[in-house]
């Protein structure tokens, strides 16, 4: 089950992009807490704690449980906008998260063992096609991440959804069995032979002289 991050948050009574601009004012970010059938709240947070999280890796996935209101809210972020010049972000919207749900989630691969994958030993290169996976699960299983065991792999070899683990409570958006990554061979530049200037010619043959 994923750890769960306690967020500090203060209610807002009005919405709107008035009320919002209002709020930044006071040097905290609003945001909104949706989802679970009921009506939306309305919330800010303070902006360093939004940033600690977003520079964290994972959190698409990271359950909240945001105190503040009269009751804690467990929540995921959904999405996040920045200013376009300081890039600090100026909304957060949050999916209220209900027992026995079932939601839809990236979740990050974390990549073991490369020290020990024969094919990555002898020079090859990781070619990582997906950094995140696509998932179904129960709001009560959101994995912190799968995990892709790379002792295994030679030269040409692959990690597919099959082969992840961590896996057990989630299921892919993508039906088929996809590649994770895959050990490619060391690529080698061979220089061509560049002709002396001028041309070559190969070297005469001494005639044979003729016994009379």
């Amino acid at each position: 089950m994923a750890n769960i991050v306690t967020i500090a948050a203060e209610t807002r009574a009005q919405a709107g992009k008035g009320a919002a601009r209002a709020t930044r004012r006071t040097g905290r970010v609003p945001a909104v807490i949706y989802g679970g059938k009921i009506e939306p709240s309305l919330i800010s947070l303070e902006p360093r704690d939004v940033m600690k999280e977003l520079h964290r890796g994972g959190w698409q996935s990271r359950m909240y449980e945001i105190q503040g209101g009269p009751e804690p809210v467990r929540a995921l972020i959904r999405a996040v906008q920045f200013h376009p010049v300081t890039d600090n972000p100026v909304h957060v919207d949050f999916q209220r998260l209900v027992p026995g749900e079932r939601i839809k989630v990236q979740v990050p691969v974390h990549f073991d063992n490369d020290g020990t994958s024969p094919g990555l030993k002898r020079g090859g290169v990781l070619n990582v096609v997906m950094h995140v996976v696509d998932v179904y699960c129960d709001a009560d299983h959101i994995p912190d991440q799968f995990t892709a065991d790379l002792s295994p792999l030679d030269f040409n070899d692959n990690v597919r959804w099959h082969d992840l683990k961590g896996t057990e409570n989630s299921k892919p958006v993508d039906s088929r069995d996809f590649v994770i990554a895959t050990v490619v061979p060391p690529t080698k530049v061979e220089e061509a032979a560049t002709p002396a200037a001028g041309g070559s010619k190969a070297p005469a043959k001494k005639a044979a002289a003729k016994k009379g």
